[in-house]
């Protein structure tokens, strides 16, 4: 299984947002640990820099940044799919960018707490929890390609 976080789950991971960061920070260990293949979109990786600089500085984004590169797979943004996007069905386009920057990666699968921002995804769409309720209940070397 190779899923894209969407840029929530990352943040709620980082930021300690509560009710939602228990998950995350679960899944994103499972990450570190290699127990999932994991992809951030590279639109994330600006947003959750621009966010983390403002909260903490250049120097805690950076920090942030590489520490999320080490662990993460970036999904590109390209031409291509910035075009593909534009033929989904998605009601936000920056949404549209994620699940074709994700399809063209080879992910199986989006990590989001906006499952309904997704519904006209052709992957299959996960929240955090049954996520890692998901991975608890199969293990890592399933979900390993």
């Amino acid at each position: 299984m190779r899923v894209l976080f969407d840029t929530n789950v990352i943040l709620d991971a980082l930021m300690a947002r509560v009710p939602h960061s228990a998950s995350a920070v679960e899944l994103l260990d499972r990450v570190a640990r290699r127990e999932l293949d994991a992809l951030m979109g590279a639109t994330s990786v600006t947003t959750i820099y621009y966010l983390a600089e403002k909260v903490g500085g250049a120097v805690t984004a950076r920090k942030q940044i590489s520490d999320l590169l080490s662990i993460f797979d970036v999904a590109p943004v390209t031409g291509r799919v910035v075009t593909a996007a534009l033929s989904m069905r998605f009601k936000d386009y920056e949404d549209a960018v994620l699940h074709e920057a994700a399809r063209h990666a080879g992910a199986t699968g989006i990590v989001t707490r906006n499952t309904k921002d997704f519904t006209a995804s052709r992957l299959k769409c996960y929240q955090p929890s049954e996520l890692a309720t998901l991975l608890r209940a199969t293990g890592p070397a399933t979900l390993r390609p």
